[in-house]
């Protein structure tokens, strides 16, 4: 059965302090739904303090292709595992566009991830010119393409994918239901592309400044089974008020 993920992406912010209260106001405050689950991908130096509390699935931003070795400053999926993450997030465009990082590379941790049994969220989107000349399904196909071909059905449990079209990241700018509903199809032509009806079951999620404003238009879209959520997620009860509109 696909599962529905609300997913909260805390990037380079937050103290200790904050990270602890946070948690305690999102234990305090949320009312699970069967249906929903609810991740935490926060910076990597709070995960241990935050899997101690079991209140939530947490995950890494970021990790190595390899599982141990001389990469000062990485850090590794058994690494991951050890201090209790449960997944990490591969390929958003902040990785892409600010470090560079290839779809080689990113593939290299899609790798290492399935070797380790390891879930994640593999991250899909284009830029606003690529958008404005209608080449945005070329690029969603060029991302996935070597994903999808690198799996074997097997391991698809492992997948979820977030489409995050970096023009409506952090500017202001909303892609409307048409455009989301457009790629969120066509994503999930692909796995069924590649797995068939298995290609059903892997979640899709939509990132691109969700709020409590717009997301019951944007959950509502076809094939959008949750969400990645930035800025709306660093206040826990803001972050718990859009589990409602994913029921």
């Amino acid at each position: 059965m696909r599962k529905k993920i609300l997913a909260a992406n805390w990037k380079m912010n937050l103290s200790a302090a904050d990270a602890q209260e946070w948690i305690t106001n999102f234990s305090e405050a949320n009312r699970l739904y069967a249906e929903l689950e609810y991740r935490l991908y926060a910076p990597s130096i709070y995960i241990q303090q935050l899997t101690d509390r079991k209140a939530i699935h947490v995950g890494a931003q970021n990790v190595h292709s390899m599982d141990l070795g001389a990469f000062t400053g990485e850090i590794s999926i058994p690494q991951l595992k050890s201090i209790g993450a449960q997944s990490v997030l591969i390929g958003h465009s902040e990785r892409r566009t600010i470090f560079n990082e290839t779809d080689a590379l990113l593939l290299g941790k899609v790798e290492a991830c399935c070797r380790n049994s390891f879930s994640f969220i593999f991250c899909c989107g284009e830029n606003e010119d690529l958008r404005n000349v209608g080449e945005h399904l070329h690029l969603i196909r060029e991302q996935l393409s070597g994903l999808l071909g690198q799996m074997k059905p097997e391991q698809l449990e492992l997948l979820t994918i977030a489409y995050e079209p970096i023009w409506a990241i952090g500017t202001g700018q909303n892609a409307d239901t048409h455009q989301i509903t457009e790629v969120h199809a066509f994503i999930r032509s692909m796995l069924m592309e590649f797995f068939g009806e298995q290609g059903r079951n892997v979640p899709i999620l939509y990132g691109g400044s969700v709020n409590a404003e717009n997301a019951e238009s944007i959950f509502s879209c076809p094939e959008v089974n949750g969400g990645l959520i930035g800025g709306a997620s660093l206040n826990a009860t803001h972050f718990l008020q859009l589990a409602s509109f994913l029921q």
